[in-house]
């Protein structure tokens, strides 16, 4: 039978009635949400029982039902949701009559383009094929009967139902397996800035796991709040699926405001922010239930053994081994000990959570439930015993995070850091960023817990740590912003006003360390003397150097490297001298070495320039992979217009990163017993790909490139095409600005841009317009984002004025723009 053939005879069923009744419901503005997805649901059911029954009596068969399994059989469908059916049958009709029956409805769902999983089975066959696939048992524990035989779907029901928990002791971990897998796939969606919400760590499938282990009676999930968090995550799946057209789950970058204002909210931020408040409810629910499921299971298995070993009766109670003052152990968890008295002994909360940390122990949720409704408040300023409890809780290495997910789950860490609410579950665009704000503060703590055998005071590191982004949820500078509530929470937890000032120092300058050293010349005195100035003491400095590692390490793999970490400890190094009262030494012009002495004489004899390539293998640091190879690149060259732009454009067409660069100009003397000028480049570069170009290649494109034969904007702008960007949030225009006191030996200009292949090229040419000089260039990048900082003098090497300073400044952004 053709699908033309079954869509003329099932028209009495209504397809193209039912195709219209779906696009007036889905356009409903008046309806959406859990109303929408129970109308459409209701709406297929009652199409799908006229194709049933008209098909049915066509086909002569009899003993029969049509089954809706899954997100159906729940009664969610979204508007591009798959139509997961099942054609039960008894067995007692012929094989072709039921064929026929399943192609009279199969047919008509697919001619509207509607996606459709469909099985035919007797109830035998379910049973069996449930048995050896886990996915499909979980489907069947939501089957719900649309048309047909309802005690043939009854009985199958039962049936399914006991042998899930019969099953269960092998079904659970099974489960539990492949939601550990599907997890480590797809990312955990609370920090995802493209979450899957069906697939990702605490979205859709981990909801639905959690309904079928309430179903198996081993464990119930924590019920507080999940219904409206799974509601949440289908009304952006909803939203998403209208806005796209598109049965689709991810929330890509480009769908969030479409999405945002179809839900009424007020951007793709706070978007995020709901989504984020969903999965982190269904994630805690999630960790809480196979914690349970397990301390279940594992009881199980052992109580045969105990009953054996005492002749029968009731095992002895579970041991409950103290931890602190008030907490003890019980059944792999701490929990409260009888005598503890939460409402009167305002410590407690963070003493629990700091005993459970300290003994890598999860917090009995039942215990932080009781803690939220019944804990005293505890007095501003906090107590001594709190503060070094906080602190306690915060060395504790890895075993901080859930501990800390659990007292946030109920409010208690806003309850005591209340501007800790600013920065909850808030997104960080920047795609560096691994986790959402609140998130990377306790990662950065984590981390911060490995270096405080490098500092006088770990407290004021680790407190500083947890402190660093707290101004992201306030408008402007986050460092400005943030120094002003660290000081405010600071002295709320306890601290005294030096400590205070301490605190507030590292935040304001958490960034200090490594934007000068990444960004700035460290042979410049007024570099080392500024950073100095701002941080004012060894011991400060001292924190602030392990903060910024740790920083950098809770930040992604992106933000350190063996690279950044030897910049930062060599700019720590200089400003340590000064603090101990060592005045920077004022540079001299350094001669030129040996090597360079060589290839500056070679350019002269040829009038060509030569290069030199020194391979510096890098050390990978102790957290990530191994660097690109790192690159030392000499050459040397008459003096001439145009070298940066063409050096800097031949090195991006062989995919070679510029680090820093050092222009510098030297005199010798020419045969003819005059002086001639010569350029000589010292680049630092890391090849992309781990694979360094010949020299002898470099030089033939750089001696192209400076007669003009080599055209390099249009062959970085053939890459470009070939290798479209992806679609995303538009970046925001370059930004050239002019730094400040920045140097007394050049002007520095500082390129804030999108990163692309080429960056240097293009400020070279806009500085050789600008007729200036370009000392050196330092090249600072962070996923799309690059900060170019240049040092540049007049033709005679000294300082522009600020007036030509700031109009360089113009000219180049305009240039890059």
């Amino acid at each position: 039978m053709t699908s033309t053939e079954v869509t003329t005879e099932s028209e009495d069923s209504g397809p193209s009635g039912y195709a219209a009744a779906r696009l007036r419901l889905l356009q409903e503005k008046e309806r959406s949400g859990p109303p929408r997805r129970a109308a459409l649901a209701t709406l297929t059911d009652t199409w799908l029982t006229a194709l049933f029954t008209t098909a049915a009596e066509h086909a002569g068969v009899r003993g029969a039902a049509l089954v809706a399994v899954g997100g159906y059989g729940r009664g969610e469908l979204s508007p591009r949701s798959d139509l997961d059916l099942l054609l039960l049958h008894d067995g007692t009709a012929d094989a072709a009559a039921v064929a026929a029956l399943a192609d009279r409805i199969w047919y008509p769902v697919w001619d509207l383009g509607l996606a459709l999983d469909h099985s035919v089975r007797t109830p035998a066959e379910a049973r069996k094929t449930a048995g050896e696939d886990l996915k499909v048992q979980l489907g069947l524990l939501d089957a719900r009967p649309v048309a047909g035989d309802l005690g043939l779907v009854a009985s199958l029901r039962t049936a399914i139902l006991a042998d899930w928990r019969n099953q269960a002791p092998e079904r659970l971990p099974a489960l539990h397996e492949l939601c550990t897998e599907r997890a480590e796939r797809q990312g955990e969606l609370p920090f995802l800035l493209e979450p899957d919400l069906k697939e990702a760590r605490g979205g859709l499938r981990d909801a639905t796991a959690l309904r079928a282990v309430a179903a198996s009676w081993v464990a119930d999930a924590p019920r507080e709040g999940l219904a409206e968090a799974r509601r949440v995550l289908l009304d952006t799946r909803d939203a998403l699926h209208l806005t796209t057209g598109r049965a689709t789950d991810r929330l890509a970058l480009q769908e969030q405001d479409q999405v945002a204002e179809a839900l009424g909210l007020l951007d793709a931020d706070a978007l995020l922010r709901q989504v984020y408040e969903a999965a982190r409810t269904v994630s805690y629910a999630t960790d809480v239930t196979w914690r349970e499921v397990n301390r279940v299971l594992r009881a199980r298995s052992a109580r045969p053994r105990l009953r054996a070993l005492l002749g029968g009766g009731r095992g002895p109670a579970p041991d409950r081994t103290p931890l602190a003052d008030g907490v003890v152990e019980a059944d792999g968890e701490a929990v409260l000990a009888r005598t503890a008295r939460p409402e009167r002994d305002a410590v407690l909360v963070l003493r629990a959570a700091a005993a459970a940390a300290q003994s890598g122990l999860p917090l009995s949720r039942h215990v932080v439930r009781h803690l939220a409704t019944t804990a005293k408040p505890l007095p501003v300023p906090w107590p001594a015993e709190a503060r070094e409890e906080l602190v306690t809780l915060l060395g504790a290495g890895e075993a901080t995070v859930p501990v800390w997910e659990a007292l946030e789950a109920e409010g208690l860490i806003t309850r005591l850091l209340p501007d800790w609410e600013r920065v909850h579950c808030r997104p960080q665009r920047n795609p560096v960023h691994t986790w959402t704000v609140d998130r990377h503060l306790v990662e950065t703590a984590v981390r911060a817990s490995s270096l405080t055998r490098r500092v006088g005071r770990p407290d004021l590191l680790l407190v500083a740590a947890l402190l660093h982004d707290i101004g992201k949820g306030w408008p402007g500078d986050h460092s400005v912003a943030g120094e002003v509530i660290a000081r405010d929470m600071a002295a709320r937890t306890g601290f005294d006003r030096h400590d205070v000032g301490v605190i507030a120092t590292l935040v304001r300058h958490h960034l200090l360390l490594i934007e000068t050293a990444t960004r700035r010349d460290l042979d410049d005195p007024a570099t080392v003397r500024a950073v100095a100035d701002a941080v004012g003491s060894a011991a400060t400095l001292e924190l602030l150097h392990a903060l910024t590692e740790a920083d950098a390490l809770a930040t992604g793999p992106a933000a350190w490297s063996a690279w950044r970490a030897s910049l930062v400890t060599e700019l720590v190094r200089r400003v340590a001298q000064v603090l101990a009262g060592e005045a920077p030494e004022e540079p001299e012009p350094a001669a030129p070495g040996a090597e360079q002495e060589r290839l500056a004489i070679e350019a002269l004899r040829t009038g060509e320039p030569v290069l030199a390539l020194h391979t510096r293998p890098e050390t990978p640091h102790e957290e990530g992979a191994p660097e690109p190879v790192g690159v030392e690149l000499l050459i040397a060259l008459r003096d001439r217009p145009g070298v940066l732009p063409a050096a800097a454009g031949v090195l991006a067409l062989h995919r070679l990163t510029v680090r820093a660069a050092d222009l510098r100009a030297v005199e010798l003397p020419t045969e003819l017993g005059d002086t001639a000028d010569l350029l000589l480049l010292s680049w630092r570069v890391a090849a992309e790909y781990g694979s360094l170009p010949q020299a002898a290649r470099l030089r033939a494109d750089l001696v192209r490139a400076l007669d003009g034969s080599l055209d390099i904007p249009a062959r970085l702008a053939e890459r470009e095409a070939a290798y479209p960007r992806r679609r995303g949030v538009k970046a925001p225009p370059p930004r050239v600005t002019v730094a400040a006191a920045g140097s007394r030996l050049a002007t520095v200009i500082e390129v804030r841009a999108q990163d692309a292949p080429g960056l240097l090229h293009r400020i070279g040419h806009a500085l050789e317009r600008s007729t200036v000089r370009v000392r050196s260039a330092h090249v600072s990048t962070l996923g799309a984002n690059a900060v170019d900082t240049v040092y540049v003098t007049d033709a005679d090497g000294a300082p522009l004025s600020a007036k030509r300073a700031a109009q360089l400044a113009q000219e180049v952004e305009k240039a890059l723009g």
